[in-house]
């Protein structure tokens, strides 16, 4: 892929709800949108009068892919008429930004990949965690060697889910282990950095009072040589949330507390010593803007994008073995669910 020096125009196809997180983000940074697409045009038109009123709105994405002036496709809606939508962006000759969950098919996923190479362009995935302060933070440091040879990841969070009730996510399974928690298996699968899980354990189920229709309670478990991974999920929590992760090596323990993803305080502990690392941003601001600025990065130095679809696989194996195991109730080793 040549370099490119210019700001390629951004195009945006699906004006749902998680549109204006996107769009805020591309505004905050002066980015060139240049159309919006949804299938229902006023959705459209409302997007573009509250973010970019310039911006040519359509309701049929082979419009907008026909455009000279977009040059990036952010393509934002739910996953199975996602895939659809992906291809004929490649083909078309455009880099994509694809929401997450990346796909519910690895094989699909692959060909995908694939296709973006067959076209030279770049296919990344919207794991806008990844750009979460505390969780790149934490990233960054076990990175860096902060607390030696990584030993135990432990999440657990607190928190009320209920937005969900009454939109698509009520058809969505796993809603709570999956759609939500991918940005947790995501997490781990950064941190193990190609480290060997032999083995993931999962369990759902719903609360006494929970409102929606897809268990609201999830827990998974990973194992692998020296390693021991934990993860709770609780989105029935009206009161008192909490969000705290542990991660613990042979040479220190990092510990992020706060009431909610955006509200976190990250400590370092090693041996007696304690320190505070500060946090910058806030996950659905630098999460969103991280995602975009990563991919123009890479087109503009002709690189791989750190978040690329074929990088995302890992956690996709982690998170379909998670889900498998669910429904099972035995271990799942990763990569052995090809689709959920």
């Amino acid at each position: 892929m040549t370099p490119i020096t210019a700001t390629p125009g951004i195009g945006l196809i699906g004006c749902g709800g998680i549109s204006e997180s996107h769009l805020g983000a591309y505004k905050r940074l002066g980015l060139p949108v240049r159309a919006l697409c949804n299938r229902t045009l006023s959705k459209a038109r409302e997007r573009a009068a509250e973010y970019f009123p310039e911006a040519h709105v359509c309701d049929d994405h082979r419009e907008l892919l026909a455009l000279p002036e977009v040059e990036v496709v952010d393509i934002t809606t739910h996953p199975p008429e996602r895939v659809g939508l992906v291809a004929d962006a490649l083909r078309a000759g455009k880099h994509v930004l694809s929401q997450k969950p990346f796909v519910l098919d690895l094989d699909e996923g692959e060909r995908l990949i694939g296709l973006a190479e067959e076209e030279g362009v770049l296919l990344a995935v919207n794991q806008n965690g990844r750009w979460a302060p505390h969780l790149a933070s934490i990233r960054e440091s076990v990175r860096a060697g902060q607390v030696g040879s990584l030993q135990s990841v432990d999440v657990s969070i607190d928190w009320d889910h209920s937005w969900t009730v009454g939109t698509a996510f009520d058809h969505t399974p796993n809603l709570v282990l999956f759609d939500f928690g991918m940005h947790w298996f995501d997490f781990v699968a950064c941190l193990l950095d190609g480290r060997e899980v032999r083995e993931v354990t999962a369990t759902t189920a719903r609360t006494p009072t929970q409102a929606s229709p897809q268990p609201m309670l999830a827990e998974a478990t990973m194992t692998g040589p020296d390693l021991s991974v934990h993860l709770r999920f609780n989105g029935d929590c009206t009161s008192n949330p909490l969000d705290r992760t542990v991660v613990t090596g042979s040479g220190g323990t990092l510990v992020a507390e706060g009431p909610d993803l955006k509200t976190q305080r990250l400590t370092l502990q090693r041996g007696d010593t304690h320190s505070e690392i500060p946090l910058q941003g806030e996950w659905f601001t630098t999460g969103f803007e991280g995602t975009m600025l990563e991919l123009l990065r890479a087109i503009r130095e002709g690189d791989t994008p750190t978040h690329s679809a074929r990088n995302n696989l890992r956690s996709l194996e982690l998170a379909f073995a998670a889900c498998a195991s669910a429904e099972s109730g035995s271990p799942v080793h990763p990569g052995d669910v090809r689709a959920i």
